[in-house]
């Protein structure tokens, strides 16, 4: 009984729907720096590559992350998932400009960000740059002061983007309404 059963089931075929449908890229990426590191070792040199990535959706979904591999590919392929991992939510205002001026800290890299008027633009440089414009900004006044280290530069971004605070949030955390703000 056992045996037909086995037979029946290996001669009938099965057929199986492959549909290879290319996935929708929901985050863009961008490379904030790329270091080659070098390890000493009694055997000679090691060289190995670190990539810092900025991932972000441009609607106020924004991340970093940083990866180490041994070639570029794969230190750039890890770093992306580190960034997916650590995606914060950006309150904009009216989806171009951030709601008030923050400053973030990260070592000894200092980053000032201001909003500003309508058609100002993003005026920021290098890894500010990156994380401002995949977080959706479409208008802001940046200033990066002390260290100019690319990865503390673009984590201190990211910390002064953290500290946003819609007037909404301030009037539900102090129980109030917006107007008697």
């Amino acid at each position: 009984m056992e045996n037909q059963e086995k037979q029946i089931k290996t001669t009938q075929k099965r057929e199986f729907k492959k549909s290879f449908e290319p996935k929708k890229k929901l985050l863009e990426e961008k490379v904030v720096s790329i270091s080659r590191v070098t390890k000493v070792t009694k055997g000679g040199r090691n060289f190995r590559f670190s990539a810092t990535m900025v991932v972000g959706d441009g609607k106020g979904l924004v991340g970093i992350g940083r990866g180490k591999a041994n070639e570029v590919p794969e230190a750039i392929k890890k770093g992306i998932q580190a960034a997916n991992k650590n995606l914060i939510k950006i309150p904009l205002v009216e989806g171009r400009t951030i709601p008030h001026e923050a400053i973030g800290k990260c070592g000894r890299a200092t980053v000032l960000i201001k909003p500003a008027k309508p058609g100002t633009g993003v005026i920021a440089g290098g890894a500010v740059r990156a994380v401002v414009e995949l977080a959706g900004i479409k208008d802001i006044v940046t200033k990066s002061l002390g260290s100019n280290t690319q990865v503390n530069v673009a984590k201190a971004t990211l910390e002064a983007l953290k500290s946003q605070r819609t007037a909404e949030h301030i009037a539900e955390l102090r129980g109030k309404t917006k107007e008697e703000l």
